[in-house]
């Protein structure tokens, strides 16, 4: 993981020496999962690092946020890899499906991960709460997910989606502003923008 740390030191990201602990470990017990459950496409340390840098990197340009919900958690892309890099924040990871709910659960707790809490439910079966920063990666269209957000948002409220094509189109039907890096693309809007 010193690639992944020398990255983010690139990027003014400056994280503790447990957030690279428990990334490693995390990697670890992704890809013994991944071959029974194939829970990511992501097959090699270096592909879990790339996502774990993606799914990071926004703490370079957002102001500081308390909770967070991660929309479609899935193997843990964005909303684990920052619980790691927010350990006071609250996150909230929802998903559906059993299998990557029940790893992200097991993640948890084998970590100590005590900031996560998993729900393993599509977002609209979820309770209600209100969230500082909603994020979400490869799950639905910006209007999609914006939609399903609105609920756990105030007007303070931020949603980050993780983009890739058709980031531009995107962005204008949710009025987001396009935050781009040489890495990725990300999209951030309020509520009802």
């Amino acid at each position: 993981m010193s690639a992944l740390k020398e990255r983010l030191l690139a990027n003014k990201l400056i994280l503790f020496d447990e957030f690279y602990e428990k990334t490693e470990q995390f990697t670890r017990i992704l890809l013994n999962w991944n071959k029974t459950h194939n829970l990511s496409g992501a097959k090699t340390d270096r592909d879990i690092e790339k996502h774990i840098f993606d799914s990071v990197y926004p703490l370079s340009f957002l102001d500081d946020f308390s909770s967070c919900m991660d929309i479609g958690a899935g193997a843990g892309f964005p909303g684990l890899a920052l619980a790691l890099a927010k350990p006071r924040a609250r996150f909230t990871l929802v998903e559906p499906l059993n299998k990557r709910a029940a790893f992200l659960q097991f993640v948890a707790a084998i970590l100590n991960i005590d900031n996560v809490y998993v729900i393993d439910k599509r977002v609209e079966q979820t309770p209600i709460v209100i969230y500082d920063l909603i994020v979400s990666r490869a799950v639905s269209d910006a209007k999609t997910i914006r939609d399903l957000a609105a609920p756990f948002m105030n007007e303070q409220s931020l949603l980050l989606l993780y983009k890739g094509a058709k980031t531009a189109v995107e962005a204008e039907t949710i009025n987001a502003e396009i935050v781009a890096a040489k890495h990725s693309v990300y999209l951030m809007a309020k509520r009802g923008a």
